[in-house]
């Protein structure tokens, strides 16, 4: 009986589960990138020992009650235990695709924690860690100031998440180079 109970719960977590690391809601709202896969190491590129711009990312079935789209891309693996990279907030719900180095139209750029209101790349000091783009339907636009952080946005967006969906990379630096400004 023991088994059988496990086998059903593996079982069940496949099924329900849409991947390690990838979230769908149930609308099918999702984003990704064709830079790296889900769970897969983030190219140099996008990183602080690299050009560090924002790779592409792609967004699907946006809610159609969705008024705004927020991104926040952060480093889980940070030992507070994140450290934000990137918000943006405002989005318009029709965008499909945020452009390789490049920031929608309508967006606001938040205050990352490198204290810059850009896209900072992975910079993880010593072993790799996992980095997460965490995309937000919401049924409103946000009335925040570009000093605004995480934490801001977080609060703002509480009651008005209509899907959220992510998108999971790793990263270690290549020789230890110091990040770029």
């Amino acid at each position: 009986m023991t088994k059988f109970l496990i086998m059903v719960l593996v079982l069940l977590f496949f099924i329900v589960s849409p991947g390690v690391g990838q979230e769908v809601s149930k609308t099918g709202f999702k984003i990704s990138s064709t830079a790296f896969e889900n769970n897969g190491k983030i190219p140099s590129t996008y990183a602080c020992d690299g050009t560090n711009i924002n790779p592409p990312l792609k967004i699907e079935n946006t809610p159609k009650e969705a008024k705004s789209l927020a991104l926040v891309f952060d480093d889980i693996d940070a030992p507070r235990g994140s450290y934000v990279h990137w918000i943006l907030w405002n989005i318009d719900p029709g965008v499909k695709e945020i452009k390789e180095n490049s920031v929608p139209e309508s967006a606001i750029q938040g205050l990352n924690d490198f204290k810059k209101n850009n896209y900072g790349g992975p910079c993880p000091p010593g072993r790799g860690h996992k980095y997460v783009f965490k995309i937000y339907a919401l049924d409103t636009r946000l009335n925040l100031d570009s000093n605004s952080t995480k934490a801001d946005l977080e609060k703002a967006m509480k009651s008005h998440i209509l899907a959220q969906a992510q998108w999971t990379g790793t990263y270690k630096k290549q020789g230890g180079a110091p990040p770029k400004k």
